[in-house]
């Protein structure tokens, strides 16, 4: 019996999937209940009276490019969240199985766990060593009933790489018994490579990528799943079978191209110049305790009086994220690095 078989929900390995109607674009569609006229005004290449194509090909293959990976080890989804979703959804049985996370981090993996009714195994990240991995208490906690490690570098909302060495370590010591799911959507921003190239190797090792945050495209809600083909061939059966829009398709296909590209490197380019000015001003500041180094495009800060701070900026007409509801930060404000403009006004306001 394959791993996946034996970490699967039996319910999810016996699902027989909803059959979507034939995609074959060369044929006129008379088998899929749509109207065959366009609505007024629909300018899209495919006609928004038809149903897009389920994880789309050409997206796919443009997709695996970038990555560097086989688009059989591909699935395409709505934003990270949808990804998250499925792989409990397809992992965990509602009142037996668990997942496993390291907080403080991102919010959206105990959500998916308790909407599925999976209980949520705490192992916290080292604050005293920069929020670091504590690979020996999380592999002591994976217990048989754990079925997905998540695991996000850089991490929000710290900002910080997890250590390579490490993870890998947990995830080739939990082969066969837990899949571990290294979300990555910062990873542009950071002086790595990208785990993916592992996954080959480390069939029990999945990563999760995004083209939200450095592409500039989070409207577009667009993230993709690199894993196994085995796993990803499983979450097909879940996902919904006209998950992504077709002028979402058709956009994000287009706009995937040499400048696009190149506009990428300059605006990453600029975002860490910004993070690492930014960092040094916040720090001279007498209303900020700490700034976190970080690897993202956003700094984690320790303010003397959070509350002053958060209403300041505010009335300069800016947003901060409130961090104080995770653990261990009960004095932090996360920051998204924006225009020089905008950083600028936000020092003002807390000096």
């Amino acid at each position: 019996m394959s791993w996946v078989r034996q970490l699967a929900r039996p319910e999810i390995l016996a699902l027989r999937a909803y059959q979507h109607a034939a995609w074959e674009p060369g044929l006129a569609r008379l088998h899929a209940n749509e109207l065959p006229w366009r609505a007024r005004g629909d300018e899209s290449v495919a006609g928004l009276n038809h149903y897009p194509e389920p994880q789309a090909r050409a997206l796919i293959e443009r997709l695996a490019q970038l990555y560097r990976v086989t688009p059989e080890c591909l699935l395409i989804s709505r934003g990270s969240d949808e990804a998250i979703d499925l792989l409990v959804r397809a992992f965990c049985r509602a009142g037996e199985d668990a997942v496993l996370l390291c907080p403080p981090t991102f919010g959206m993996y105990a959500v998916a766990a308790h909407i599925q009714g999976a209980r949520v195994v705490c192992v916290p990240l080292r604050a005293a060593q920069g929020f670091a991995l504590d690979r020996t208490a999380l592999l002591a906690q994976c217990t048989p009933s754990v079925k997905l490690v998540f695991l996000c570098s850089p991490n929000n909302p710290t900002g910080n790489l997890l250590d390579e060495e490490a993870v890998l370590e947990v995830a080739d010591t939990l082969a066969g018994r837990a899949l571990i799911v290294v979300d990555e959507a910062y990873v542009e921003f950071a002086a790595r490579e990208s785990l993916a190239a592992h996954v080959v190797n480390r069939p029990h090792l999945a990563v999760l990528r995004t083209l939200s945050k450095a592409h500039g495209l989070a409207g577009a809600r667009l993230g993709t799943l690199i894993a196994d083909p085995e796993v990803i061939a499983l979450l097909r059966k879940l996902i919904a079978p006209y998950a992504v829009p077709q002028l979402v398709l058709e956009a994000v296909t287009g706009l995937l191209d040499a400048g696009h590209f190149r506009a990428l490197a300059r605006r990453v380019a600029q975002i860490r110049i910004e993070r690492a000015r930014l960092a040094q001003a916040l720090a001279n500041l007498s209303t900020v305790k700490a700034v976190l180094p970080s690897d993202a495009n956003f700094l984690l800060a320790r303010m003397a009086d959070p509350g002053t701070a958060l209403a300041r900026a505010c009335a300069a007409g800016l947003l901060v994220r409130d961090a104080r509801g995770y653990p261990g930060l009960q004095d932090a404000l996360r920051i998204s690095i924006g225009t020089r403009s905008q950083n600028r006004r936000l020092l003002e306001a807390w000096s």
